[in-house]
């Protein structure tokens, strides 16, 4: 169902923008910021623009962000320090990441609900078939775990409330890890796969 639509003259255009410098702004949870930015996207990108940013508003998934203007859309006179850094991530949490983009796209094809979400246990399962095989599995889920932290941090899963280890993932998700990074790092996982389980077969 779509928001209640806010009047014009009462769109707040600095509670969008504050909203969105702050991070990643959820129909879900923060309504009033995003009834606001749907009245008013022209004059955010406008705005967003003269600092080197552009708002990427995904109005059917429920989310919205800043990101920076690609390096070919601005001139070396007009360069300036970015807002928005460019991170980078440890193999494991691209890992991770892949890993979550495709349980996403099989939970869409398959589920008519719109939120996915997963227990600690499953996220583990998901990524240890690809680590190595470790006597001290207390520590190998400790690392998943540290992984798992830094995708929340990165605002791809959030922790559901409640007495259970249950996280759901954002679908956000899906703006940063298209289908087609999506096939080509399977191609990269099933050559990652067979050289782990050769290595097994030579450690065995």
């Amino acid at each position: 169902m779509r928001p209640e639509v806010v009047a014009r003259s009462e769109l707040d255009l600095p509670l969008v923008v504050t909203s969105l410098m702050k991070g990643v702004v959820y129909r879900d949870t923060n309504d009033r910021a995003w009834r606001h930015l749907l009245g008013l996207q022209p004059q955010v990108r406008d705005f967003v623009a003269t600092l080197g940013l552009t708002a990427v508003v995904d109005e059917a998934e429920g989310y919205a962000f800043l990101r920076a203007l690609p390096d070919d859309e601005t001139d070396e006179q007009s360069a300036r320090p970015r807002l928005v850094a460019r991170r980078s991530l440890s193999y494991h949490v691209s890992l991770l990441l892949a890993l979550l983009r495709k349980r996403l796209a099989q939970f869409d094809a398959s589920a008519a609900d719109t939120r996915l979400v997963l227990s600690r246990d499953q996220i583990v399962d998901l990524i240890r078939v690809f680590l190595p095989s470790t006597a001290n599995e207390a520590r190998l889920v400790d690392q998943i775990d540290t992984h798992i932290g830094k995708v929340v941090d990165l605002g791809f899963l959030r922790r559901v409330p409640g007495p259970d280890d249950v996280f759901e993932v954002r679908r956000i998700l899906k703006a940063f890890v298209d289908a087609q990074w999506l096939a080509d790092f399977d191609d990269r996982l099933a050559g990652y796969a067979a050289e782990l389980a050769n290595d097994e077969q030579e450690a065995g």
